[in-house]
């Protein structure tokens, strides 16, 4: 494994956090949450673009995920600033998604390689994960629609995908680079 990929990681997710945190920003109307979102939806897409140059071989998942993070990028800055085609871009983000989820998202589920406990610890951990996800995006609707409890729910969201992000880049065991994810890390 090359240095480049293992150093660029660790931005990658605190970037992904500065990006979940922008979101609650904006949703509180705190200022400076455009800002930052800006910021961090640029930098994802430069570093990951670079990322994917770095690679020594490509195959086609790498060209499907560069797509998805890349429009993802471009939608958020594109929302951000209010300009058209966003809807173009979330189309191509849900095809890429789909594409992803079908081909190897499964894997980031369960490895099949590591033992019975670890496994459902890992099972459990990631589905902590997309009840965080699902926290985050239920509590920013009921923020929306100006119901009770949203900002508790969408701070859980946050802080569970915070923990979620922080516990992969920070403990020696969240970054093994075993076959079942061809070398790449989940972000």
């Amino acid at each position: 494994m090359r240095p480049s990929r293992k150093v660029l990681t660790m931005p990658l997710r605190i970037l992904s956090i500065a990006v979940l945190f922008g979101v609650a920003m904006k949703i509180l109307a705190w200022p400076m949450a455009t800002e930052l979102m800006f910021l961090s939806f640029s930098t994802v897409g430069l570093l990951y673009c670079y990322r994917f140059w770095k690679k020594p071989t490509k195959q086609f998942m790498d060209y499907n995920k560069l797509i998805l993070v890349s429009f993802w990028a471009f939608n958020g800055i594109f929302s951000l600033l209010d300009l058209p085609f966003t809807i173009v871009f979330q189309a191509i983000i849900a095809i890429s998604f789909v594409l992803w989820f079908i081909l190897e998202g499964v894997t980031y589920f369960i490895r099949g390689d590591q033992k019975t406990k670890n496994r459902s610890m890992l099972l459990l951990w990631n589905l902590a994960m997309v009840f965080g996800t699902l926290a985050i995006i239920a509590g920013s609707l009921l923020k929306i629609l100006d119901w009770e409890y949203a900002i508790s729910l969408l701070a859980m969201g946050i802080a569970i995908v915070f923990a979620y992000i922080f516990k992969d880049s920070f403990a020696g065991n969240g970054l093994q680079n075993d076959e079942s994810n061809k070398g790449e890390y989940q972000m």
